[in-house]
């Protein structure tokens, strides 16, 4: 996180690293010509409210969230935005490709910052969402499509819970 600059700061034209570790990392360039860039490329317009959120999606690596969490993440960075509008931001990142969603809870939809192909666990109790390590995983018995159609992909989610009396680790 320290990498980050603070997202007001970016989005009012600031592009020097706060800290020298963000030198150190190899940044090159403005993160945020980059995350217009990416936008660009993906065919979606680079508004104020798609780069304050997709400096707070892209900017700590790949993960998975809500609308609520990223909500929650913007009112924190007091990016004036709506849920409506992180909900449809959401969506329109999916279309272009930025995201993935992951339908893991009848409730709740996930976002992953990581849109290549890979599989997930699911963490019941807590509602938490985590990479599976690549691990060869095949699906042999797949259905043929229905006419017409096309398999676009496969996803495993795994779902996990604690075994009674188990302890968290931290």
């Amino acid at each position: 996180m320290s990498e980050l600059l603070p997202l007001q700061a970016v989005l009012n034209g600031r592009t020097t690293p706060l800290s020298a570790e963000a030198s150190a990392a190899g940044r090159r360039g403005c993160p945020l010509s980059d995350l217009r860039d990416r936008l660009r490329r993906a065919g979606l317009r680079p508004t104020r409210q798609r780069l304050s959120l997709g400096w707070l999606l892209f900017g700590r690596g790949d993960r998975h969230l809500t609308a609520e969490m990223l909500y929650d993440e913007a009112m924190r960075a007091k990016v004036p935005v709506s849920l409506a509008t992180v909900y449809n931001t959401l969506h329109q990142f999916t279309e272009a490709g930025l995201l993935r969603q992951l339908a893991l809870d009848g409730s709740k939809a996930y976002f992953d910052t990581n849109p290549t192909e890979h599989h997930h666990f699911y963490l019941e109790d807590e509602a938490k969402v985590m990479d599976m390590p690549d691990c060869g995983i095949t699906v042999d018995s797949l259905p043929e499509a229905p006419e017409g159609m096309e398999i676009a992909g496969v996803e495993v989610i795994v779902r996990l819970r604690r075994r009674a009396g188990a302890r968290r680790q931290s």
